[in-house]
């Protein structure tokens, strides 16, 4: 295929190449000037955007997503697909999707699970909104950019579920990182708590697969000084998300909402920015109950 791909950050990059080390054509644009293997640079958006088959966003926001697609839709040609795979509000993706029906052009959100080292790895998973048909003409490149991909329904719900599933984990991280220093408190060895908790009715991911606890289960960013793996401000970012998300549904979310107040508290007012999202473990070592 004829791909052009847009946003060639952390994630961007490494998806681009490894489409190109498949063998597809793919031309790139990133405002930084950032380049890819294999990807051939274009001077603009529209530039990346003519001609291809499939157009390939990675974004920060839902503003940039929205500008971006005002200017690569109208030089893209009918049943093109336009695969946004940025983590962005709701209301711009379904606004967006609109404006490509009208051009006959085909929408698809489809945000990604799996981090830098899924992006690299081609190990990533899609939540994907959008049609049928274009879920169809989209299968063969998720199949290169990661390891599943799953349908969600129409324009809108792969956010959806990216948000959802992100509040989820939020909150348990949050949750895992409180019982540990809980456990300190209580002269509970981490470990043995470890050991318990992973094969009991407290297992999770955050505890199992990305525990908080240096040297206790797998590796993990907290081995590396809470090097990020996953962002605190990215979590943040999307637990912000979902609860635009609870604004504009009418639905209640209080624990949604207090693990985006501990987040922001974490990021923006203590020492978590720049940090990954386990890093709430130390923060609630060095603190007592008010």
């Amino acid at each position: 295929m004829n791909i052009g791909f847009i946003g060639l950050g952390n994630m961007g990059g490494p998806m681009a190449a490894n489409l190109a080390a498949a063998g597809h054509s793919v031309t790139s644009f990133d405002v930084a000037g950032t380049t890819a293997n294999g990807v051939s640079a274009a001077a603009s958006a529209v530039e990346a955007a003519t001609g291809a088959d499939i157009v390939i966003t990675m974004l920060p926001n839902g503003a940039i997503l929205r500008s971006v697609a005002n200017e690569v839709i109208p030089v893209m040609d009918a049943n093109a697909v336009l695969l946004d795979c940025s983590t962005v509000d709701v209301e711009s993706t379904r606004a967006v999707a609109e404006q490509c029906a009208a051009a006959n052009v085909l929408a698809m959100d489809a945000p990604v699970s799996g981090g830098v080292g899924g992006a690299s790895g081609g190990t990533l998973t899609f939540m994907v909104g959008g049609s049928d048909e274009a879920f169809a003409k989209a299968s063969p490149l998720f199949e290169i950019m990661g390891q599943k991909a799953v349908h969600c329904g129409p324009s809108g719900n792969g956010q959806a579920a990216k948000i959802c599933n992100n509040m989820i984990l939020g909150a348990t991280m949050i949750a895992t990182c409180e019982s540990f220093a809980l456990a300190d408190k209580l002269g509970l060895d981490r470990q043995k708590m470890f050991d318990v908790v992973s094969t009991s009715s407290g297992y999770s991911w955050s505890m199992n697969a990305y525990c908080p606890a240096p040297g206790v289960g797998p590796t993990t960013p907290a081995d590396n000084n809470y090097e990020p793996g996953f962002a605190a401000d990215l979590m943040l970012k999307d637990l912000r998300l979902a609860q635009e998300a609870a604004i504009g549904a009418n639905a209640d979310t209080p624990m949604g909402a207090l693990a985006q107040a501990l987040y922001a508290q974490f990021v923006e007012d203590e020492d978590g920015s720049g940090k990954d999202f386990s890093a709430m473990l130390p923060k609630f070592e060095k603190s007592d109950r008010p």
